[in-house]
């Protein structure tokens, strides 16, 4: 067995990696094209945009795999079955259970790639090419909101520990390439939710340690009640600059621009206890969470979806339509996939449920599939 298990591996993985060159360079040409019409605006060359989309490449990688692995797979077996060679290992006495386990231990590997593309390696190389592209461009990150970007955290007594004393609303009109805030505003209230300080600042720098350094500060500071008596009470003082400290840092700013599908299960957890630490809505955050951690194991399933075809004898479909059939299978899972995320935000489903029922359903499609042409 050893020896079928190194055959079924050498032959599933030279066919995956084919699948998954024809992808990339499918849609590396897509995004070239796209990218061409930015070519020439302030520094942003055409070298800038094969860069750009060479470091999107992970992304498909991470987000094909299954695809690319059920077809690669269906191909592989397919091969086999109208080679006989299928039939033979069934009569060397190789049940059905062997060949899923066989299958299995070659997924894990894809299941390794998948965790390493969706975790380390694509949200580094998407985060570098954003960054190089506005640099580039000479642009700046801009909230689709005529009132700039919104973001929260919590007031405490000793900066991010101790006694929280109120929430804070921070203002952004724009982020520029180096993570620098411009156009801020930043309001303070109390326990009570009554308004205590306003600061509005020309620039912000990120100086480390939770710690924003404000320039060319004005900071008002309101009376607990707002009377015709109090009216007096109500100061402005102006400072060159000024260091606020807040739970809010650039990676958490920079999760509000991105699309959470490219983000590691690190940032998705960090961010989602931000939004539940300070009672906004996190459900968006925490579907793309539970995705992002159960979505490697879809590699099984597609494996799965894969060893019936092995089954079918040549006159029930040739190579070609096999073949066909995987690429409609894969795609119709990653509509479903996607669907599901919608739908569950919708419906208020539980986030690992909205994340599980597709690969769920299609692994009792390949346990029917499987049991059907066993029995036939």
């Amino acid at each position: 067995m050893k020896i079928l298990q190194k055959y079924f591996g050498t032959e599933i993985i030279r066919a995956v990696a084919f699948v998954m060159l024809a992808l990339l360079a499918l849609f590396s040409f897509f995004d070239l094209m796209k990218e061409l019409q930015s070519v020439n605006s302030g520094s942003y060359r055409l070298l800038n945009a094969v860069f750009y989309v060479l470091m999107g490449l992970p992304g498909y990688v991470y987000e094909f795999m299954p695809i690319a692995v059920l077809i690669g797979t269906i191909y592989v077996l397919a091969q086999f079955a109208s080679n006989s060679e299928f039939t033979i290992m069934r009569s060397a006495s190789m049940s059905t259970v062997t060949a899923m386990t066989m299958l299995m231990k070659v997924g894990l590997i894809f299941v390794a790639l998948t965790f390493l593309f969706g975790e380390v390696i694509a949200p580094a190389s998407t985060k570098f090419a954003e960054s190089m592209k506005l640099k580039a461009l000479g642009a700046s990150q801009k909230k689709e909101f005529r009132t700039g970007l919104w973001t929260k955290d919590l007031v405490r007594e000793n900066g991010l520990s101790g006694e929280i004393t109120g929430s804070r609303f921070l203002n952004v009109k724009e982020i520029t390439a180096a993570r620098q805030l411009k156009d801020v505003r930043v309001y303070e209230f109390d326990k009570e939710f009554r308004l205590n300080r306003e600061v509005t600042a020309v620039t912000a720098d990120y100086i480390g340690k939770n710690t924003w350094r404000l320039t060319d500060v004005a900071e008002t500071s309101f009376p607990l009640t707002l009377s015709s008596e109090d009216i007096n009470k109500v100061k402005t003082a102006r400072y060159p600059s000024r260091d606020v400290i807040s739970e809010v840092t650039p990676e958490i700013l920079t999760v509000l621009f991105a699309d959470p599908d490219r983000m590691s299960a690190v940032d998705l957890a960090a961010y989602t206890r931000h939004l539940v630490d300070n009672k906004q809505d996190s459900e968006r955050y925490e579907i793309a969470f539970w995705k992002k951690v159960t979505y490697p194991l879809a590699i099984l399933v597609m494996m799965a979806l894969a060893l019936p075809f092995a089954y079918l004898h040549v006159r029930s479909g040739g190579v070609s339509f096999k073949i066909f059939s995987g690429i409609m299978i894969g795609m119709v899972f990653y509509l479903i996939n996607s669907l599901f995320s919608h739908i569950g935000l919708l419906n208020t489903w539980p986030p690992y449920v909205t994340a599980l029922v597709p690969s769920v359903l299609f692994m009792a499609l390949a346990l029917t599939g499987l049991r059907y042409v066993e029995r036939h």
